[in-house]
């Protein structure tokens, strides 16, 4: 009787730390998300400025401005939990930049303006930090993902409704490159 009892007693110990570990793991990628939505969200909140500094130089490129316009609303529009969706969405913006940047380019004023250049640092700053934000996200989703398929964690991730996490990347080559920030 003594060794059953042992026996349960190991079991639901070690059931508990299969689940403490798959608590941290969701943890770490919900905090590894919200690394990934702040800068998604200083990007966000860059456009405007950089759209009302060209606009002084190209106010008759109104089409680029609008694209850019629409395509960040897109990507603020996706749910908080879509990552997928979120990744695409932010791929289109970041394709709608690179139009925005080309459109810089047939005016030396505004590439020789101050301000226009601090936005276009602050840009390339951003855009560096959601990558290490991104890398960090799918390296907390993939850890999870481990743990939630893996035996005999996944025996206690069924029972426990823990889900594979989404990794964030890009589908479409297009959408993965980087807008051009080089004047």
């Amino acid at each position: 009787m003594y060794l059953a009892l042992a026996i349960v007693v190991v079991l639901v110990v070690y059931v508990v730390f299969i689940y403490n570990g798959l608590v941290k793991a969701r943890q770490m990628v919900e905090e590894a998300w919200s690394g990934i939505d702040v800068q998604l969200k200083r990007r966000a909140d860059l456009i405007p400025n950089l759209i009302e500094t060209v606009k002084g130089y190209a106010a008759h490129e109104k089409s680029t401005f609008e694209e850019v316009v629409a395509m960040r609303n897109r990507a603020q529009a996706v749910p908080a939990g879509d990552v997928e969706g979120r990744a695409q969405a932010e791929g289109l913006l970041s394709q709608a930049l690179g139009k925005l940047f080309a459109l810089a380019e047939a005016y030396p004023d505004l590439k020789a303006n101050q301000g226009f250049l601090d936005l276009q640092k602050s840009l390339e700053t951003i855009e560096g930090e959601i990558q290490m934000s991104r890398r960090y996200y799918n390296g907390s989703a993939r850890d999870l993902n481990v743990k939630v398929e893996s035996f005999p964690s996944n025996l206690v991730a069924r029972n426990f409704g823990f889900v594979k996490a989404p990794f964030f990347e890009i589908t479409n080559e297009a959408d993965r490159a980087v807008p051009s920030a080089k004047f």
